[in-house]
């Protein structure tokens, strides 16, 4: 049985770990690998490793720093058929799925390569007489990450880049799921120059999850998962005196309204439901219809999502994979059923899918459900799983109170030919992404990503100006050179 390492310090250790997990091929259902699960001390190895090499890449060219990055960008392509199919191995998404996490991810660190420019200070001349003020950002020191099983590779990348870029060291302790991906990124950082300690990989559950969050060494966190850990992360780490980012679970709404191409709408709603098989937190789990939009837009729907292939990650064919693990599998068929319990129609219904040759695999197919109404399970919860459900409104403006009433407000989009409907829209919807005839909002790396409510825990969004932000502070610096004058009298007599 492959046992799947921590890495510190530049090489991969088994450290003090002796408790571990399996990791499963979700295809197969079988167990393909057993990671460890870190011990403080093992946290407490990582640290010690990352604050020494502080000492010197604190002080490293930005030069220095950036020429790691454009070797490490060149490095994710060159691998990136590798880095995918593990990924997919793991997680379960298909390969085309996997690599589009890779791009995405790889988005950021291009914006590393550039960081010098997102770093410059600024300068003011004679603020008084014979004064200066300049500032410029210095790194905190040693930054964490805590990342989720549904984006192995491009969630970490949202994080790592920006901080190493910026001069800090990092320890990542990712999901316990999907852990291999992350162990390969760190090959790749040392072919791409970076010094031993820079960046750690230490595999855990909450035992390493607390460790991060109490040791004194630790300047930032940096989190992404469910909401009710995303709080739990930043209330302790802040009162450890760390800087926190911590974001939140989401329900996010697709609003279609009778003027939009329906057959367009539709074929987006379907890929953001059930793209990666609904483990997403920017999936469209909730599609709003308005008015005579919402008989012909559930008939398409439930036309593409009978036609959507689910199969093996691997198989080229296969739209869609299983999910991660036979509790996910589990929690997906329930919620159907509630829903189903609660006066919702099941249009199509995903559960008891089976595949041939994988017939132990965590496989379920699409589900909608129709006339949803917020009351329900389906609606309130975050099934984080192949299920679409459809809200009838009467109006666009009913459809934005729906959307304001929820705790959650991560990502949201619009699907209309109005103009005006749209403007209206964006402008009133309390959610922090809002995509226009674009169902999935991630902005580009040179924007920052973050949501509002309880889908954004405090206020550092992460990557883009927001990351650099968070993964540095403010220096002001006051000057003043007197003008001396040259003397003939010793020293000591005037």
């Amino acid at each position: 049985m492959k046992t799947i390492e921590h890495w510190i310090n530049g090489t991969g250790t088994p450290a003090a770990s002796a408790r571990t997990t399996p990791v499963y091929h979700p295809a197969t259902g079988q167990q393909r690998a057993q990671v460890l699960l870190a011990e403080p001390s093992d946290v407490d190895s990582a640290v010690a490793a990352a604050a020494k090499a502080f000492e010197s890449w604190g002080d490293s060219s930005l030069s220095q720093r950036t020429k790691v990055m454009f070797a490490f960008r060149e490095l994710l392509v060159k691998h990136e058929d590798e880095l995918a199919r593990v990924i997919s191995s793991e997680h379960g998404k298909v390969i085309e799925d996997a690599r589009g996490e890779i791009v995405r991810g790889r988005e950021v660190v291009e914006y590393a390569c550039g960081i010098a420019d997102a770093l410059k200070g600024s300068f003011s001349d004679q603020v008084s007489s014979g004064v200066d003020i300049h500032n410029f950002r210095a790194p905190l020191g040693v930054c964490a990450g805590i990342t989720p099983f549904n984006f192995p590779i491009m969630v970490p990348l949202w994080m790592h880049p920006i901080a190493i870029a910026t001069g800090n060291t990092f320890v990542l302790k990712p999901s316990e799921r999907d852990p291999s991906v992350s162990r390969l990124v760190a090959e790749l950082y040392v072919e791409a120059g970076l010094p031993d300690g820079v960046f750690n990989v230490v595999n855990g559950d909450k035992v390493a999850v607390d460790a991060i969050l109490d040791h004194p060494d630790i300047a930032a966190v940096s989190f992404v998962g469910s909401t009710p850990i995303a709080k739990y992360v930043h209330e302790r780490a802040t009162a450890a005196g760390k800087r926190v980012q911590a974001l939140g679970g989401a329900k996010n709404h697709a609003v279609v309204l009778p003027d939009a191409d329906l057959d367009y709408a539709a074929n987006h709603l379907v890929a953001a439901a059930f793209g990666s098989a609904g483990q997403r937190c920017m999936a469209v789990s909730i599609g709003l219809a308005i008015g005579q939009a919402g008989d012909e837009l559930v008939e398409i729907l439930a036309r593409k999502a009978n036609a959507v292939k689910v199969g093996p990650g691997d198989d080229p064919s296969s739209d869609m994979g299983p999910v991660v693990t036979k509790a996910a599998q589990e929690r997906v068929v329930n919620a159907v059923a509630r829903g189903a319990e609660q006066g919702a129609k099941v249009v199509v219904d995903g559960r008891g899918r089976t595949v041939a040759g994988h017939e132990e695999g965590f496989f379920v197919g699409p589900s909608v459900l129709d006339h949803v109404t917020p009351e329900m399970d389906a609606y309130r919860e975050e099934i984080f799983g192949p299920v679409l459900g459809i809200v009838r409104a009467a109006t666009v403006d009913e459809a934005i109170e729906i959307i304001n009433a929820n705790p959650y407000g991560n990502g949201t989009a619009i699907f209309t030919n109005s103009g005006e409907a749209a403007r209206r829209f964006a402008r009133a919807v309390k959610v922090g992404m809002i995509g226009v005839n674009v169902p999935i909002p991630v902005p580009m790396s040179y924007y920052s990503f973050g949501g509002w409510k309880d889908s954004l825990i405090g206020d550092s969004p992460i990557h883009g100006p927001e990351g650099v932000r968070f993964y540095t502070r403010a220096k002001v610096v006051t000057t003043r050179w007197p003008r001396t004058q040259a003397s003939f009298t010793f020293p000591t007599s005037s």
